[in-house]
């Protein structure tokens, strides 16, 4: 029976031993990468495009730069080789209603991920990005299968919300100070 790994927002994992990785998405996107060779594979879950702000890098592979750079040297670690990477690409999904599509995250997400591997010279296999359906996918470490389910309407405003909610407590994090507290013996 392979691992299974379940990984969130701002997570990402990889794997020389079979393993079954898993996540759920709405407009993050996640890049499944693998190097057939070498059987060795990994998973991200992108946030927000761009890069983190070195000042406030608590949760560095939450911004697509840092999530694909951090995947990447991993695979290198456990012996992949990024002349034989290969990618499919999950998520982007217009999930907020209120906001248009175009500047809806899940666009930007895609986009991001899309341009990134297109820049970087490693060939997109597989898509299923855009559209209003979350998705949970399952990712095979050792053979580069990709399993997706669709999450039903009322899963989604669920997600919808939790993401909102988590943007929001993100950016809010980013701008609060911490207290000091200074102790007297």
């Amino acid at each position: 029976m392979k691992k299974r790994i379940s990984i969130h927002i701002g997570q990402y994992h990889a794997s020389r031993e079979p393993a079954v990785i898993h996540t759920v998405l709405g407009s993050c996107v996640s890049v499944c990468l693998f190097d057939a060779q070498k059987r060795v594979g990994g998973m991200n879950h992108i946030l927000l495009p761009g890069k983190a702000d070195l000042k406030q890098y608590d949760w560095p592979a939450r911004y697509g730069i840092n999530a694909m750079e951090l995947l990447i040297n991993r695979i290198f670690e456990l012996g992949g080789s990024k002349l034989r990477l290969t990618a499919k690409v999950f998520g982007g999904a217009h999930v907020i209603p209120a906001i248009s599509s175009k500047n809806g995250m899940g666009n930007k997400n895609a986009a991001f991920a899309l341009q990134f591997l297109k820049k970087e010279g490693i060939q997109v296999l597989n898509q299923d990005i855009g559209g209003s359906d979350s998705r949970k996918i399952f990712f095979h470490t050792d053979t580069g299968d990709v399993f997706l389910k669709r999450i039903s309407p009322v899963l989604q405003v669920r997600l919808a919300r939790e993401e909102t909610a988590k943007f929001k407590q993100l950016r809010n994090a980013g701008s609060s100070t911490g207290q000091v507290v200074l102790f007297n013996e």
